[in-house]
């Protein structure tokens, strides 16, 4: 594109040129054109001006390292705000925040990417915020999502079906509120020194995280979180916008306030409380709808009580998993349970059936409530039951950013099963009971819970009306039923057009080769291993977005210096962290807590192997490629269950061993490139968009499991070490030469 100004010189002569050459139609023509021409380009200078006013001049705080630390820890935060706020509005992506991500890294290497371009013509931040706050408040996403590949909270309802537009939306915004941070982020990596800048980063990155899971687990509501965004915004303001900017910010945190009134925030959701008939009140949870309901027990399904009686009064110490609001600890009350162990993972779900539950079934003595993930309690617990009741886990929320893991995700394994029958006495039973939606899931269960069980085929009732209910019971307590009163699995004759909860089939099960959930695999909601097409879709979305907005902000003299080996291993890196992430999940529980702590060290890491690399000049870097290579070859040999040791201090030191050892070595041999490289903000943007591709390869877990993704993991340190030793043979033979 042409300068402007130049453009202006021009003009007179160009016009001089034509009035020997056109006809008078033209020449009367021209002086239209050229009134059109000037005003465009004064408009255009005009905006020009305008935006440059947000530049970071005259800053309340000037000092390049401090800068570095509050945008890193503004993006940081923001990031994690983005993860938890949206999707308990737009429920579409509650099964996909992992874009979100996505579309954080992307934008914040698209803006580091254009930090060399001179001219940036781009709204600020906080006015992109305050856009993306409006469009989630006022664009009423009821969407619910239909999928034959992978099932969600919601399938098969009633009602308008969802858009994919939803999305490439969100997603588009998201990126567009990132671009003007990662800018200035990028232009002060061009100013301090690569591993100084570094250092900063990860301090604030730190503080975000610590700042973020402190709010987490005060369960503060969103009116806190952009409280804190909004003060980061003013600190790192120009003193001639600050104005500008905390009107901005209050305009957002106005409309944040409105969104947020009557509403409950758990770690996890936003719940609102809807009056029940005949009482009580149904929880909606990320505007899902009837997630669960607190009504006196006499109006639960009949799935609930199903279990005592088909075995009457004779349980004495039951384990719920999934309590909830209490629902099911009171009827196992009314049965006479004598102790009950009521396990929940959100603490202010199980609060409001303190509060509000009209049986009270939490303040019975006879109640023990752990909040914990069910998972990690069927791990640690030493106790013995006769009765385990995996009690309606399913879960409107994945764990983490990283992966595509729900919360129920490692509950609801075959490995988890087996365990949950060791914790089961000699006449003990368990019980699944859900809304599963789809025959297949139902099928699927069941042969989980048989071949837990050693091949015993288990007792299933399935019931009629919306959602396709259904209770599996297996254990040593079945061979107590009268021979004969259940005979193999039937369906009874019924009206299929009913939408009551009668019994429509009932019996053993058969038993069937069908893919079940692993701790490698633990995808229950996949029929089989495979990749769904909405998440390819979905992909594809994000290498559209990456590809228009690399070519439009990126300048051609950035491209050209693209760093391919900081691309290789960004993408090596994530791909590392989730199998991590994955693996502390799976030891230590599925939770929140246990996310933001594999953060924080993970971090902590990266910074050790800063200082490691400031003060020890490594020349044979590829020993640290072999080394990371042979602990990624052990890892990937051994199996996640070879790690569940019963003492957990044990579990926690190898655990720790073998998934921090390659997360060290890793960022030795990144910070080593890094500290040596003479465009900062290039290699880190180059490193972040390999992140974004990394992030993106996770759904390959769902082919082939979340363990073999460690070969990428190799493949992508492989070209990076053939990469730089390429460059440092390039850089060998050019020396001479110079």
């Amino acid at each position: 594109m042409k300068d402007a100004s130049l453009e202006n010189e021009q003009l007179p002569a160009a016009e001089k040129e034509s009035s020997d050459s056109t006809t008078i139609e033209q020449k009367e023509t021209a002086p239209k054109r050229n009134s059109f021409s000037s005003r465009f380009t004064e408009l255009r200078a005009r905006l020009f001006q305008l935006l440059q006013l947000f530049s970071p001049e005259h800053p309340f705080i000037a000092d390049k390292r401090a800068r570095i630390f509050l945008i890193s820890f503004t993006m940081l935060f923001f990031e994690l705000l983005c993860i938890r706020w949206i999707p308990s509005y737009v429920r579409y992506l509650s099964y996909f925040t992992n874009f979100i991500l996505l579309a954080s890294f992307l934008g914040i290497g698209l803006g580091m990417l254009a930090a060399r371009r001179q001219r940036f013509w781009f709204p600020p931040f906080p006015l992109l915020v305050v856009v993306m706050v409006f469009i989630i408040a006022h664009f009423k996403f009821q969407l619910y999502v239909s999928s034959v590949q992978v099932l969600y909270y919601g399938a098969g309802e009633a009602g308008s079906q969802e858009s994919f537009i939803v999305l490439p939306i969100v997603f588009g915004i998201v990126v567009l509120c990132f671009i003007p941070l990662a800018r200035s982020f990028g232009q002060l990596f061009t100013q301090v020194k690569p591993l100084t800048a570094y250092t900063y980063d990860i301090i604030g990155s730190l503080a975000g995280i610590a700042s973020f899971a402190t709010m987490s687990y005060f369960s503060l509501p969103p009116l806190v979180w952009f409280s804190v965004l909004g003060l980061a915004v003013l600190l790192l303001s120009a003193k001639r916008t600050v104005l500008f900017a905390a009107a901005v910010m209050g305009v957002c945190l106005l409309e944040v306030g409105q969104l947020q009134a009557g509403a409950y925030w758990s770690p996890y959701y936003k719940i609102l409380l809807q009056p029940a008939v005949p009482n009580g009140y149904i929880v909606d949870v990320n505007n899902a709808g009837g997630h669960q309901t607190m009504t006196d027990r006499h109006y639960k399904e009949p799935f609930y009580q199903l279990v005592y009686k088909t075995f009457g009064k004779t349980f004495h110490h039951a384990l719920i998993i999934g309590a909830g609001s209490g629902s099911d600890v009171a009827i196992a009350e009314a049965y006479g349970v004598d102790s009950i162990t009521a396990v929940e993972i959100d603490p202010t779900i199980q609060k409001l059936g303190v509060q509000f539950h009209p049986n009270h079934p939490y303040q019975d003595p006879r109640v023990h409530v752990v909040i914990d993930d069910g998972r990690n309690f069927l791990q640690n617990t030493t106790e013995k039951y006769d009765l385990i009741i995996f009690a309606l886990p399913d879960s409107l929320t994945l764990t983490s950013s990283n992966t595509s893991l729900r919360l129920e995700s490692f509950l609801l394994t075959q490995d988890s099963l087996v365990t949950a029958r060791t914790r089961l006495t000699n006449n003990g039973v368990l019980v699944l009971y859900n809304y599963y939606r789809d025959d297949w899931l139902v099928q699927k269960l069941a042969d989980m819970v048989g071949h837990a069980f050693n091949n015993q085929q288990p007792l299933v009732t399935g019931y009629g009306g919306w959602g396709k209910a259904a209770t599996i019971m297996d254990g040593p307590r079945l061979a107590t039923l009268p021979p004969g009163e259940f005979g193999p699995y039937h369906q009874m004759a019924t009206n299929p057009n009913s939408t009551t909860l009668g019994i429509v089939g009932q019996g053993f099960y058969p038993l069937t080769s069908a893919t079940p959930a692993t701790d490698d695999w633990p995808f229950l909601y996949l029929q089989d291993k495979s990749f769904p097409s909405l998440y390819i879709l979905g992909l594809l979305m994000v290498a559209g977005f990456a590809l228009v907005g690399t070519l439009t902000l990126a300048p051609r003299k950035v491209l050209r210096r693209f760093d391919l080996h900081m691309f290789c291993l960004g993408v090596a890196f994530m791909l590392l962290e989730i199998k991590s992430l994955t693996t502390f999940s799976l030891l230590f529980g599925n939770t929140w807590l246990v996310n933001a702590l594999v953060f924080f060290a993970i971090l902590s890491s990266v910074l050790l192997a800063i200082l490691v690399n400031r003060y020890f000049k490594f020349k044979r870097i590829w020993v640290f490629y072999l080394l990371l290579f042979g602990i990624l070859l052990f890892n990937i040999l051994l199996p996640p269950e070879a790690l569940l040791f019963s003492n957990p201090v044990v579990r926690y030191l190898v655990a720790s061993a073998l998934a921090f050892a390659p997360v060290f070595l890793a960022n030795i041999i990144f910070t080593n490139s890094f500290r040596d490289s003479e465009t900062a903000d290039i290699a880190f943007a180059s490193n972040l968009l390999g992140i974004m591709v990394g992030g993106g390869m996770e759904y390959f877990s769902m082919l082939i499991g979340y363990r073999m993704l460690l070969v990428f993991v190799m493949v992508f340190y492989a070209a990076a070490l053939l990469l730089k030793l390429r460059r440092g043979t390039a850089g060998a033979e050019a020396a001479p030469a110079s």
